[in-house]
């Protein structure tokens, strides 16, 4: 059933505190609570959308892994800035299988302390020539330079819209969205997408906004990542 409510003020207490007190020994001593809480609400939400998101399109992944549906809430510290232990946020996400794992466009929803995210994201390394964005995007946008600026008309006022670049050996986001082919040529990641009060993402509606968002968004995933027929 859509119109179950799945997320509680449990769930965004729980990454506020995990936030000011990102350590193991604090982790260890809430593991309950992040089984409770966290991993088993969106689990929940993974078995409400799937169905419905197959539905949009059969090119999405929802094999329910960690690492393919789930985020990992462990941070990978190795050559981050950030060295804390953990990531105050949880992602669910339906990536499309045309290309290799995330350099393929998937619609996400995130979860901090403060907020839910929802959206259209895709993003590649910049020395990859197999991503979606490489093989599909960048070349349907350079043959039809107006589709950025129709989706913006179409999508502006109800999402938000930024994108990255590799600017001097860092990686810079940009505000607003990619019009120009010379933009489109340096980009190497792209989000539209809505930021919602935890209110919001608490109601038993929250599942079918999700789904709003992404029929509305769906354009954006068939133009970025498949190609031939499927993208019809």
């Amino acid at each position: 059933m859509l119109d179950t409510a799945l997320l509680t003020p449990e769930t965004f207490r729980f990454f506020r505190e995990l936030a000011s007190h990102n350590s193991k020994d604090w982790m260890d001593a809430n593991r309950e609570r992040y089984q409770l809480h966290i991993v088993q609400p969106f689990r929940n939400l993974f078995a409400t959308l799937a169905p419905a998101v197959l539905a949009l399109s059969p090119r999405f992944d929802v094999c329910g892994r960690t690492g393919v549906n789930f985020s990992r809430i462990n941070r990978d510290i190795r050559f981050a800035k950030d060295k804390t232990p953990y990531r105050p946020q949880m992602y669910l996400m339906f990536t499309g299988t045309g290309g290799e794992g995330w350099q393929s466009g998937q619609f996400y929803i995130g979860v901090s302390a403060d907020a839910a995210t929802l959206g259209f994201r895709i993003y590649s390394d910049s020395k990859s020539k197999t991503g979606a964005l490489a093989q599909v995007a960048r070349p349907r946008v350079l043959k039809d330079p107006g589709w950025p600026r129709r989706q913006k008309q179409r999508l502006g006022r109800r999402y938000e819209s930024y994108w990255y670049s590799m600017e001097k050996r860092e990686w810079t986001k940009h505000n607003g969205w990619p019009l120009a082919a010379d933009e489109w040529n340096r980009l190497l990641g792209w989000v539209v997408r809505k930021k919602l009060k935890p209110g919001v993402a608490m109601r038993p509606a929250f599942p079918r906004e999700i789904l709003r968002t992404f029929r509305a968004l769906l354009p954006l995933f068939r133009f970025t990542s498949l190609s031939g027929r499927a993208a019809r």
